[in-house]
């Protein structure tokens, strides 16, 4: 497999689907690394706020610090 398509397989999902099963798995694994997040991980994600921060709650005219 050339080199160009090795890329594309790796950052085409639809190309890498329509690969047959040997030429997927002669395809070197992806130096970037596993591409998935786990769901622990985006559970504590927070909009780039730290979860100790307060954040501003804001009712009408009013807006209070609030701390959950």
């Amino acid at each position: 497999m050339k080199k160009v398509d090795v890329i594309r397989a790796w950052k085409d999902e639809a190309y890498r689907a329509s690969l047959s099963e040997e030429e997927r798995s002669q395809l070197p694994k992806n130096p970037a690394g596993l591409m998935e997040v786990n769901d622990d991980y985006l559970r504590g994600a927070s909009g780039g706020i730290p979860t100790w921060c307060c954040t501003v709650w804001c009712s009408d005219s009013c807006c209070v610090n609030y701390c959950p």
